[in-house]
């Protein structure tokens, strides 16, 4: 065996060795990234937390004031459908419903009526709604506002009166 071929088994069994080596190391190198990146550290979790935080505080500062309102938007359209059927009441039987008979007169031939025949088949509503904090409407045949009538959700509170959710919304409201 020549020298020339001799040192080309040399340099052939070291470039074996040395991508041994390189594979080696990748594989180490991949195994050890890869054991680091499988999760998340503890400062990435608690800035998602704060971000999620500070998304769902100004979600409830928009959204709970816009529910407010529509239990308002929805209370005066209660009111009105009342007082709609209130007048359609008064038409046909020619006077208003008295404080005895209140709003239920609107669902049911109230007993004692001068002229039942003169009373819609079927009553004028279907059912007397809730407002919408659960409470009943209310009616009142002498007017406090200047009216003909007062029919009224007591608002939030329950209570007459108040200010903001748990002021009243009767027809005398705007």
């Amino acid at each position: 065996m020549s020298v020339v071929s001799r040192i080309r088994q040399v340099v052939a069994r070291h470039r074996k060795a040395a991508v041994a080596r390189r594979r080696r190391l990748i594989t180490q190198r991949a195994r050890r990234d890869r054991a680091r990146g499988d999760g998340f550290t503890l400062v990435e979790l608690m800035v998602v937390i704060v971000i999620i935080g500070l998304l769902a505080t100004v979600v409830a500062i928009n959204v709970l004031p816009s529910q407010d309102r529509a239990m308002v938007g929805k209370a005066r359209a209660d009111v009105a459908t009342l007082e709609q059927a209130l007048e359609t009441y008064r038409l046909d039987n020619l006077v208003f419903p008295d404080d005895a008979q209140g709003l239920q007169a609107l669902v049911a031939l109230p007993a004692g009526m001068a002229h039942p025949e003169r009373y819609r088949d079927g009553g004028y509503v279907r059912r007397l709604p809730e407002d919408p904090w659960g409470g009943a409407y209310q009616y009142r045949r002498q007017s406090t506002h200047g009216g003909q009538f007062d029919v009224y959700s007591l608002g939030a509170d329950g209570k007459e009166g108040g200010e903001g959710n748990d002021a009243d919304v009767g027809n005398w409201t705007s």
